[in-house]
């Protein structure tokens, strides 16, 4: 395949891509993802995940391994390193990225085991989530009104490719929840009954919080069983990500013992 060469800084692929990178909400604007890196790229090919153009910097077209990959867009753009770090969130670009179509809003599949997040606001926090969501065996994402958009660039970078093994719901509403028609979990210091001492529900969905303010007051009497995890070193609460893995690890730790209700 011979690449499309491009070498002015306005070109319009390039206007689309500066927004893209920049703007954590444009996706939603343009129906377009901008995936960067090698990683990342990969992560979509193992996944058949539908690419529709490839964009390399001039560098690294000339690596064997990023060509071979870039070969798996039905189009792929070359332009001059100088331009590719214009539209790069990445420190040290690898110079390689994907252009995705995004489909739009998505519904909630019943029944799905879920992370429901409620107005977290790190993008890092969220992509960790996404991890360890897909790492330890949830298929469903669901992100309530007011959470950072789950495919702005560092949600991506700090996803390191989970979301492409995940159904994904974005700017959804408390109400379709009933949907899913599983139990809600949730956490909370205040409460007696202890994550690991406590017999889990699967398939469920583990409710997470914003930051500081933790998960809404209506959502959590929602949840059928609210549990809080024990930190003897005496710190007040967790950082969210690392609570989401430990409630699905232990999620994960019944159900390979056979505890899972």
């Amino acid at each position: 395949m011979q690449p499309r060469l491009i070498s002015s800084r306005d070109n319009p692929l390039l206007v689309r891509l500066r927004k893209l990178a920049q703007d954590p909400g444009a996706y939603r604007k343009l129906g377009e993802i901008w995936v960067e890196g090698d990683h990342l790229c990969g992560a979509c090919v193992v996944r058949g995940v539908p690419v529709a153009q490839a964009v390399l910097s001039e560098t690294a077209w000339q690596q064997p391994a990023l060509r071979r990959l870039a070969q798996h867009a039905p189009a792929v753009s070359v332009v001059p390193d100088a331009l590719f770090k214009g539209v790069s969130g990445l420190e040290s670009p690898t110079g390689c990225g994907f252009l995705l179509p995004w489909s739009g809003p998505v519904p909630v599949r019943p029944g799905v085991a879920s992370v429901v997040l409620d107005r977290l606001q790190d993008a890092g926090n969220v992509g960790s989530v996404l991890r360890s969501a897909a790492a330890l065996g949830v298929e469903q994402v669901i992100a309530l009104r007011g959470t950072a958009g789950l495919w702005s660039p560092k949600v991506l970078r700090a996803g390191m490719g989970a979301h492409f093994a995940l159904h994904i719901v974005e700017t959804a509403e408390p109400a379709q929840l009933d949907t899913l028609a599983l139990p809600l979990l949730g956490t909370s210091s205040h409460t007696e009954a202890e994550l690991h001492a406590t017999p889990l529900p699967w398939p469920c969905a583990w409710v997470l919080g914003h930051e500081g303010q933790g998960v809404d007051a209506a959502l959590l009497s929602r949840c059928a069983q609210v549990l809080r995890i024990p930190q003897p070193g005496g710190e007040e609460s967790l950082n969210v990500a690392a609570a989401a893995a430990v409630c699905l690890y232990e999620s994960l730790r019944q159900r390979l013992a056979g505890g899972a209700q």
